[in-house]
């Protein structure tokens, strides 16, 4: 794991979920996963939208900074259809789905508006990739 992961991951657990810097104010998750190969377990920050009509229900975007590849993470989620997550001072299991079509688009553009490196992020990635939306759904 990268220090600057490792700072990350110090910081959310030191402050109840909460972290500063260019994640000021964002909503963070930390994502527990093994690797497909090497089973071999990692803990990765990423942010998080929270959906408003189902509390147990967020979803998580593999943009990966705007790279050109998919973060281990989501081939990691996606092998293993479940993870367990650290929300806030929470820690629970949740089972996880891609979502695609029209319903990632609706999604991720949510997910732009309030966060516009977001939308930095797809730029980045046209014709490329289309970076992936994950629901994670609580157990």
């Amino acid at each position: 794991m990268s220090d600057w992961n490792a700072n990350i991951i110090t910081e959310f657990r030191d402050n109840e979920g909460k972290v500063g810097g260019q994640f000021e104010g964002a909503p963070m998750v930390l994502l527990h996963h093994y690797g497909r190969r090497s089973g071999q377990e990692y803990v990765a920050p990423t942010m998080y939208l929270a959906d408003d009509s189902h509390p147990d229900l967020i979803y998580v975007f593999a943009s990966k900074g705007g790279a050109p590849t998919n973060p281990d993470w989501y081939r990691n989620l996606t092998a293993a259809g479940k993870a367990t997550i650290e929300r806030g001072t929470e820690t629970y299991e949740v089972i996880v789905k891609e979502v695609t079509g029209a319903e990632r688009d609706r999604i991720y553009a949510e997910q732009a508006r309030r966060y516009p490196g977001f939308a930095d992020y797809e730029r980045s990635t046209a014709g490329i990739r289309t970076i992936p939306v994950l629901e994670l759904k609580r157990a």
